[in-house]
């Protein structure tokens, strides 16, 4: 069984309390939180309980403003891949699980990754929330803005790694459908 990292969106956010009432799966990655997860999660992100785990290391953020990010960067990247059919076929399939999964917020179940480490998940997901995130989010921003051309390249040499994960309606943890919406 491989480790995930599980991205999920809803029209609220966890709490010690509750879960979202209708949560719609968007996409599990193996061993990693990819590129396109931490830019999903980029706009708006904070430190949430999870609703798999019992501690806070769930990750919401904006989700209208986390895709719109992920979309430019695809077509960033996908203008130096034209002619690769994967490439355009991975894009046309995140782009419409996104459009047909949209809701207020992403929320990024971490649980799975954060405990491959002996460090704390609670710090680690922190860590995620306050600096890779925001850094990836600064790196894309520098790319689409002309200044990173490297890191561009970077991505574009190995997109699989970066975009290529599992979009479904199904994840390994999904949820029920609520009788109250």
């Amino acid at each position: 069984m491989a480790n995930r990292s599980y991205l999920y969106s809803a029209d609220s956010v966890p709490s010690e309390a509750d879960i979202p009432q209708r949560i719609r799966c968007i996409s599990e990655h193996n061993w990693d939180i990819p590129l396109a997860h931490k830019l999903l999660v980029g706009r708006g992100t904070t430190v949430v309980p999870s609703m798999i785990w019992n501690h806070p290391i769930g990750i919401a953020a904006d989700y209208a403003e986390g895709a719109a990010l992920l979309r430019d960067v695809l077509r960033a990247v996908g203008d130096g891949l034209q002619g690769d059919a994967d490439f355009a076929e991975c894009v046309a399939r995140t782009t419409a699980h996104l459009e047909k999964q949209e809701a207020r917020h992403f929320l990024l179940e971490t649980g799975e990754i954060v405990s491959m480490t002996d460090d704390d998940p609670v710090a680690s997901v922190r860590r995620l929330a306050s600096e890779d995130v925001p850094g990836a989010v600064a790196l894309a921003e520098a790319a689409l803005a002309g200044r990173e051309d490297g890191w561009l390249a970077s991505v574009r040499a190995d997109w699989q790694r970066h975009f290529a994960s599992f979009y479904g309606d199904a994840l390994y943890f999904s949820f029920p459908e609520s009788t109250g919406d």
